[in-house]
This record gives C-alpha cells, structure tokens and sequence, in this order.
C-alpha cells in the first residue's frame, strides 16, 4: 500500500516500526485480541516483496503454537517441514570420520515436532493478510524518519512527509535500529569476526527431517531440512573467508561446500542464492522508554549457533502483547513507563541469558584447540548418556523452559 504525503491527525494506540515476522504477528496479535485498537505497521518494503524472500526459518514449537492462536498455521503448514531429529558433531575440517556426539528426538510431545522449518516467503504473506484483514493499518513502502515524544502520545514523522500520532512507538526496525538510537538506547555490542552464510541446496537423497549441526574451527555448519530433498544451510566462517566464498564461482563455492556439507545425501547442488552477513553480539541496554519499547532484533542480536534468534522476537511479541492486553483492559495507559517496564522485566534477563549462552558456545567450539575439543566432546557424549538433560534443553529449544506468554502455550490473550 503506498502512502500520500500529508498530515494524519488521528490518534493510533501502536504504531510498529518494522514489518517483519516481530512487527506482524504483534500487530496481528494486539489486533485480534482488541479489534477497538488503533494500530499501523511502517515499513520501508513494499508488501509485494514479502513473498519474494528465498530464506527459510526455524520455528519453534512455542511460537508454531502463537502462530496457530494467531489464525496463520494452517496456511504455512503445508509449507513446512517438520524436524523430526537433530545430530550434533564436532570435528576438524580435514578429518574423513565426523563422529555423533549427541543426537535429539525431534518430539516434545506425541506429534508434535520440536521445530518447523518454514519458508519466509510464506509465513510473511500469512502474517500480513491476516494483519491487514484484522483491520491493521499500513504504511509501505515508508519509513519512520524522526520522532517526538509528549506527555500523552508520540509524533511521529515519516519518510513521505507523513506525521502520525500514536500512543506507543514500537522499534522492529531490526539490529540496526535507527529508532533505538534516536530514543537513545545504548547497547552493549562486540563483532564475532565471523560470517553467516545462509543458502538452499538440493540433495540425492531424502533427509527424513533430520537437521545436522557440525561444529568446525570457524564455526557451526548447520543443515536445516525443507520440504522435498532440500535443505537451508547457515554456515559460519571467519569474515575475510566468507567474503571470499560468496563472491567465488559456484562450482568453487559447490567445492568448498561439499567439504562440510559431506556425501551422506549424496550429490548436492545450489539452489538458491547466498548472502553473508556478518554476526556480532548486541544487546539493548533497555526495552523501554516512556511511550517506546524494543521488540526482536532491535532489542537482541545474537549468533545463530542455537538457532534462537526468531524465536526470541516471536518470545517478545508474546510478553509485549499480553502486558499491553492487560493493561488495555484495566483502563491503564500502555504508553506508561510503569506499564513497558512489566515488559521489560519479563524478558530482559532470558534476552541476556540467551546472549551470554550463545557467547559461550561460540568461543567453546569455535576454535582448533584440541583440549577444549576434548572438554567439550566428553561434555557433549554426556548430555546424550542423560535423558533428563537432553528433555530439559529440547524444551529450552521448543521454548517451553520457565514462564511462558499465554500465546506461546496456544492460549488466547
């Protein structure tokens, strides 16, 4: 939907900055839960394009939950591919034998799979036909330009000359958010010196759901399984290497990729483009200010070794929209510090427990040190000789550890 330049008098309740997977499914949810609430998403993407997006995602269970409650399930599931088991490996590069150290049930509980893979370029459609026919207004391809915060509401300006004037601000403009600067949040940040590759290959033969993380020298190599005999690979390697790989040839980049990926599915070849980008630990020193809160990757930006970073938005999206609920319903302001800050405290400590736990592992099993190969391997074989810890860290990645949003559970706001 485009926008005329112009001036918006009326008041919205939430205005979201960003119109990804965060900022959809929390206007959906707000929306759905109170159709009386004024809300509008503002992205620089025009909606066509959401289809066109090649990645794929990992959804956890907790959030496949959120997003059934939301009405949009049932038209990804066809899509998605469930992950009916996970392997874990650590090894050099150049050794022939790769051994298994620790293997996952891919269940939580009797049919129902830890995690989906689900392509973007159909949840993001689901996501914003179901927004935009509950009712939520949009602006795209905007952007939010600068912002004034008042007593009662925020004035907003957009890149189309636009002012809008809403209750509540909220950034899902991604890690480098522009309106978490403005707001000035500071973050807590460092640079990994390390590159995600992300691409789909095709394979011989079929990988029955079973996702693989084998961990290199330069980092995790992990095999995500998509419908069909494909799968989405996120391989990490030190910059100046990823740099490199990318802009080879394919049949340099197919080479390179054989080495990790292996012969176990037989042939493989590239099926879709590769990008890198690089990864870095950054983490908001607040979610909230009065009349603004942080959500997804604006407020958390972690490395994808656990493969936690989606989730954790979709986790936000779950807390922010049941505190806002409830505070519509008790006649409280949700713009009010007092209010944000119920947000803030639910999920500020699992953001940076889930940050300092990524940290760890990076620095654990990113490297060739052969006595940390050797703590790490022995603590790895006995993870998977203990049933108890490995069904309490497959709840940890379904998310269903501690506390969870009504959402996350299936239940209504």
């Amino acid at each position: 939907m485009m926008v005329k330049a112009g001036k918006n008098t009326e008041m919205l309740d939430v205005v979201v900055a960003g119109g990804g997977y965060v900022g959809l499914s929390l206007a959906l949810a707000l929306k759905q839960a109170d159709p009386t609430l004024k809300i509008a998403v503002i992205d620089p993407k025009p909606a066509e394009s959401l289809s066109k997006d090649p990645r794929a995602s990992a959804i956890a269970a907790a959030a496949c939950r959120m997003l059934d409650q939301l009405g949009v399930w049932q038209d990804i599931l066809p899509s998605a591919q469930p992950i009916n088991e996970m392997i874990v490996t650590d090894s050099k590069l150049r050794d022939v034998v790769r051994p298994v150290f620790l293997t996952f049930d891919g269940e939580t509980a009797e049919g129902e799979p830890f995690a989906h893979m689900v392509p973007n370029g159909v949840m993001m459609p689901a996501l914003y036909e179901a927004a935009a026919g509950a009712g939520v207004i949009f602006h795209a391809p905007d952007s939010a330009e600068t912002f004034r915060n008042t007593n009662d509401h925020v004035a907003l300006t957009l890149a189309s000359g636009e002012t809008l004037s809403t209750r509540l601000l909220v950034a899902a403009d991604g890690v480098r958010s522009k309106l978490r600067d403005l707001a000035g949040i500071r973050t807590v940040y460092w640079d990994y010196g390390q590159s995600g590759i992300v691409t789909t290959v095709k394979h011989e033969r079929p990988h029955n759901g079973r996702a693989e993380e084998h961990f290199l020298p330069a980092g995790p190599f992990a095999i995500l399984p998509l419908p069909g005999n494909r799968s989405s690979l996120v391989w990490t390697e030190r910059t100046a290497d990823a740099k490199r790989l990318v802009a080879s040839d394919d049949f340099t980049f197919e080479i390179e990729l054989e080495r990790r990926f292996g012969h176990h599915l037989g042939k493989i070849e590239l099926d879709g483009p590769r990008h890198a980008y690089p990864l870095g630990l950054r983490l908001a020193r607040d979610f909230v200010k009065p009349r603004f809160a942080l959500a997804g990757d604006a407020a958390h930006g972690i490395h994808p070794i656990a493969g936690q970073g989606l989730n954790m938005g979709f986790r936000d999206v779950a807390a922010l929209s049941e505190v806002l609920i409830e505070a519509r319903r008790l006649g409280q302001d949700i713009g009010a510090l007092d209010v944000l800050e119920r947000y803030q405290r639910w999920r500020r400590f699992d953001t940076f427990q889930m940050g300092v736990v990524t940290d760890v592992l990076n620095r654990l099993f990113s490297n060739d040190n052969d006595i940390l190969r050797g703590i790490r391997d022995f603590g790895l074989g006995l993870v998977d000789r203990m049933p108890g810890l490995k069904t309490h860290f497959i709840k940890e990645a379904a998310g269903f550890a501690g506390p969870s949003p009504k959402l996350l559970s299936g239940e209504p706001l």
